[in-house]
């Protein structure tokens, strides 16, 4: 656990594996922090480099004053990836998380071999619906969208377990114009006539019960950037390496040698 400077921000970073392993650096979704990644990761090859982070606003990392947009967040992951000297990236982002990879790719396209859009799209969402969340939980604060957020987030079966009282919790958790200001960078973004260009292995991945980015807009982003793959995940939500670890890990494993990562 460390803060790398980047971007002019302090970013909570969690770097694990072998220094001279293939890097992977994993972007997490809207309202959540690097544990995201928890029970993925014992699961992914050994000797890889994981890099793990906490976007500006969000867990530990600094928390400046916005709104943001997703090319400042795309710059804050060029940052970190230049601040640890890595090479060759494979980049794997989840919701918020896949379009900054997406804006990486645009804006840094040397910095990545490979590209991991998980339960997101080129564009997700309308303004109205992210200009509603916001004015609710600028009245009544995160846990006015909490409840609903858990069902976009996970399978019913999830939902019936202990567990999901702990990623209520961390969602309720993070800064509230942290938040906010992510969702406003995710409205504002739309790569739709932007992400046809992109020129490197793409891998899609989706859950049959995500409430969010649901299964048809994953789909239809991928369609449109050339040779990208799609999987999807029978019964899981919007966070499926926390529910249907395994599977993910599948996916995300038969990816990495598909591009000699491993």
């Amino acid at each position: 656990m460390q803060i790398i400077d980047t971007n002019g921000i302090g970013l909570h970073v969690a770097d694990q594996g072998p220094k001279d392993g293939k890097p992977v650096v994993f972007a997490n979704s809207l309202g959540t922090d690097l544990r995201l990644w928890d029970a993925l990761l014992p699961l992914l090859p050994s000797g890889l480099r994981l890099v793990r982070y906490d976007k500006r606003g969000h867990g530990l990392s600094a928390n400046p004053a916005g709104p943001y947009t997703v090319e400042q967040l795309a710059d804050d992951a060029a940052g970190l990836i230049g601040a640890l000297g890595l090479k060759d990236v494979v980049f794997v982002g989840l919701s918020i998380g896949g379009l900054i990879g997406q804006a990486l790719v645009l804006r840094h396209p040397d910095l990545l071999k490979a590209l991991v859009i998980s339960n997101s799209a080129a564009k997700i969402g309308t303004d109205q619906m992210w200009n509603d969340r916001v004015n609710a939980i600028r009245e009544f604060g995160l846990q006015v969208v909490a409840a609903p957020t858990m069902e976009r987030w996970f399978s019913p079966a999830f939902r019936a377990t202990p567990d999901l009282a702990l990623w209520q919790r961390m969602l309720e958790r993070q800064p509230a114009d942290g938040y906010i200001a992510c969702c406003q960078a995710i409205a504002a973004a739309d790569l739709r006539k932007q992400v046809p260009g992109l020129k490197l292995p793409v891998q899609m991945i989706a859950g049959s019960l995500d409430g969010s980015t649901p299964p048809e807009l994953v789909r239809a982003s991928g369609q449109l950037i050339p040779g990208a793959g799609y999987s999807e995940i029978d019964g899981a939500g919007h966070l499926p390496c926390v529910e249907a670890a395994p599977a993910y890990a599948k996916i995300l494993n038969a990816f990495l040698k598909e591009v000699g990562h491993v």
